[in-house]
């Protein structure tokens, strides 16, 4: 049963003109970063009310980096899994023409995909509010809380609760979404807003959906065409094998 779903999925991304992945904590779970809202992740240690917001941090810069100095910790230890790898592998081959993620990790460009819309930032650049100037985070990780030459608190490059998301993320993920022809939905249960609006605009086209979660979602009875309960890290490479069998050369 699963070898057939596999092989569905496969000939779904085969015969696809424009595939996209729109991916959430979940794929990176596998890489040891906890989901901010699971019983070990951020927000059961620091309310995101308090800790989280633009607002918060403008008033407060070094409070909210006792929280960022401690996803930072985690991150940056982080490596791609299997799932990124495969990601990556994929759009090297041609059937992977963009990923949307809600993650900050980086993980998908360090797993060798290029094409990749952040709705939520990137936690590797750091930027100050007063004067603009930007830093790698690598630059500045002894320094606590890291600071700008002009002496204020740099914030990463990440969306706090209260900013908004980049307009031309929201711009080109709608527009890829309405000409896609297979989605893959990845470790997400597409429930946060706008990015959750992204499979009903790709079905809208008539897309596949590809849905590969732990649990099901509110998608997978509603507009999921395959639904693989499991491990993306797991799951993803025996895709990306069938594509690539089915794509090997005659002798």
């Amino acid at each position: 049963m699963m070898q057939e779903l596999i092989e569905q999925a496969a000939d779904i991304i085969t015969g696809s003109r424009v595939t996209l992945a729109l991916t959430g904590a979940g794929i990176s779970v596998e890489s040891g970063i906890p989901d901010f809202r699971s019983a070990a992740g951020l927000w059961s240690k620091y309310d995101p009310a308090e800790y989280a917001t633009i607002s918060a941090f403008r008033a407060n810069p070094q409070k909210v980096w006792e929280m960022l100095w401690e996803m930072d910790e985690v991150v940056s230890q982080a490596r791609p899994n299997n799932a990124h790898l495969a990601m990556g592998e994929l759009e090297t081959m041609g059937f992977l023409h963009c990923i949307i993620t809600q993650n900050i990790d980086n993980l998908h460009q360090a797993g060798g995909s290029r094409n990749v819309i952040e709705y939520h930032g990137n936690s590797s650049t750091l930027s100050c509010l007063w004067c603009g100037k930007r830093y790698k985070a690598e630059e500045k990780r002894d320094e606590n809380p890291p600071r700008c030459e002009c002496q204020n608190v740099l914030k990463p490059d990440v969306i706090f609760f209260g900013e908004a998301i980049p307009e031309e993320a929201m711009r080109r993920s709608f527009e890829l979404a309405s000409s896609a022809e297979a989605l893959l939905v990845v470790g997400t249960s597409a429930v946060v807003s706008p990015v959750n609006t992204i499979p009903s605009i790709a079905k809208g086209n008539s897309a596949k959906i590809i849905e590969i979660n732990k649990e099901r979602t509110h998608l997978t009875d509603s507009l999921t065409d395959i639904f693989f309960q499991g491990s993306a890290g797991e799951i993803m490479p025996q895709i990306v094998e069938a594509i690539k069998k089915k794509k090997a050369p005659l002798p």
